[in-house]
């Protein structure tokens, strides 16, 4: 078995072979290479050196920056060949001084057996180790046939619970991988003391779980088997308990519904960036949250009215337990409360097409993205059992497409400056006009600046005081 590694990446590795050390590729490039997945990152182990004499040899290679606690890792980037850092770390060794995942001690200690080293890695699957020079593979703790059976398994059951994180790392693993959690490991991770955990810890693996995983129901569905839900998202606990009109939800309670429409969400993120894709998952995940306080019987059918309102409160409760605000300056938050507080826009608009104005979905678009509000639309009307075809949400795009507004509203034509020039001194009635101008370029009345000025022009002259008889 090989593991393709970079050329150079292979010199680093032949560099530190000549000076005494013995380096291993590591963790997840191996499990991947196992997969016949795409390898994206490189971490390296080696063995026979000391810290200060690795640290020597890798900064004859490129730029050494130490991480991690008491030095144990470096981040070598600035190599020739090289886009992206590598992590080479010491063999370590671990102990438990404290709660939480910061309460864990790390040595490093380069004349451990490969075995004692990797016993202090979390599941088998993430403890196998590649030979670059033999070109062997070192499996220590039967990953490989845990990999082939699709198993996650705990390296060491003694030490698992030192670090809770781990129970959310077999969540985002086991979806992304598509494989079981071995029963032992299971009952482990359930019992994991989560409250130790900081938030962007916990939402760092839940991130994962949304953009990696193709089935993130799969780890979602973990969650609430093992109990997690009360304690890391107490505000979808209560979807399970919720029933839906079976004519529009043949799929069951609201919980059912929601893991089937993000596995529809996660089909849609290709053509986004990072933020906007964790903003579609997590505006699906909190679509329905308003439907626990709104749903009840009315007529002879169950009915959610004023779910999208009532839903932000949840929502704003859910994303700031995670701590969730920004992404690369991107407004994550707020876009899934817009997203949220509008996911039943499209639906509408296409029933009541026959009246509904450009105006008004241009307007839409200065609330929420509308290319992010129909992938949530679409999710939503897919995550059912039954025939429910997206008509609805494919006319939607349409619609924004052939307005350009798919990703955001229209820029005003008229600025503060345009009516300043008119003799409007600075002050509240340049902003009014500006506003005013606006609202009917929305509604399509104004199409150009040469119009959008002559509109100002009318309104100065409407306001402009006469003279006295």
């Amino acid at each position: 078995m090989t593991v393709s590694v970079p050329p150079a990446l292979r010199r680093v590795v032949e560099a530190l072979r000549a000076a005494g050390g013995r380096p291993y590729v590591v963790g997840g490039a191996v499990r991947d290479a196992l997969l016949g997945l795409p390898i994206s990152e490189y971490d390296v182990e080696v063995f026979g050196l000391e810290a200060e004499r690795l640290r020597t040899i890798l900064a004859t290679l490129g730029r050494v920056d130490a991480v991690g606690e008491a030095f144990t890792v470096y981040k070598l980037s600035g190599v020739p060949g090289m886009a992206e850092p590598v992590d080479v770390s010491l063999p370590r060794r671990d102990s438990k001084v404290g709660p939480g995942h910061r309460g864990i001690a790390v040595v490093g200690d380069p004349t451990l057996s490969v075995e004692d080293a990797s016993r202090r890695r979390d599941f088998t699957v993430n403890a196998l180790l590649y030979d670059p020079a033999a070109d062997e593979l070192v499996d220590p703790h039967g990953g490989r046939e845990d990999l082939a059976a699709r198993r996650l398994r705990a390296v060491d059951p003694r030490t698992f619970g030192e670090d809770p994180l781990r129970a959310l790392r077999a969540v985002q693993l086991a979806a992304r991988f598509e494989l079981t959690v071995e029963a032992g490991t299971a009952r482990l991770c359930a019992a994991m003391p989560l409250g130790e955990l900081k938030a962007e810890r916990v939402f760092g693996e839940i991130e994962k779980l949304l953009l990696r995983a193709r089935r993130p129901s799969r780890g979602l569905r973990l969650l609430s088997d093992w109990g997690m839900l009360p304690r890391l998202a107490p505000e979808l606990a209560g979807l399970a308990a919720t029933p839906q009109d079976p004519t529009w939800h043949p799929e069951g309670d609201v919980w059912t519904h929601t893991l089937l429409a993000m596995d529809q969400a996660a089909l849609l993120l290709e053509d986004l960036d990072r933020p906007r894709a964790l903003t579609v998952m997590l505006a699906t995940l909190c679509h329905d949250l308003g439907k626990p306080s709104t749903t009840h019987f009315e007529r002879g059918r169950l009915r959610s009215p004023g779910h999208e309102e009532a839903g932000l409160v949840p929502t704003e409760s859910l994303l700031l337990r995670w701590n969730v605000h920004t992404r690369l300056g991107y407004e994550v938050r707020a876009q899934v409360l817009a997203l949220v507080g509008n996911h039943l826009k499209p639906g509408q608009l296409h029933d009541d097409r026959e009246r509904v104005g450009d105006g008004a979905i241009r307007r839409l678009a200065g609330k929420c993205e509308p290319l992010l509000l129909y992938k949530v639309a679409r999710a939503d009307c897919l995550g059912r059992t039954g025939d429910f075809p997206p008509i609805a949400m494919e006319w939607f795009l349409d619609r924004v497409r052939q307005l350009d507004v798919a990703r955001k509203p229209p820029a005003p034509l008229l600025r503060g400056r345009d009516v300043v020039a008119l003799g409007v001194p600075p002050g509240p009635e340049v902003g009014r006009i500006v506003r005013v101008v606006y609202e009917r370029q929305l509604d399509g009345v104004v199409g150009t600046l040469e119009e959008a000025v002559e509109e100002a022009r009318r309104m100065v002259a409407l306001s402009a005081p006469r003279p006295a008889p």
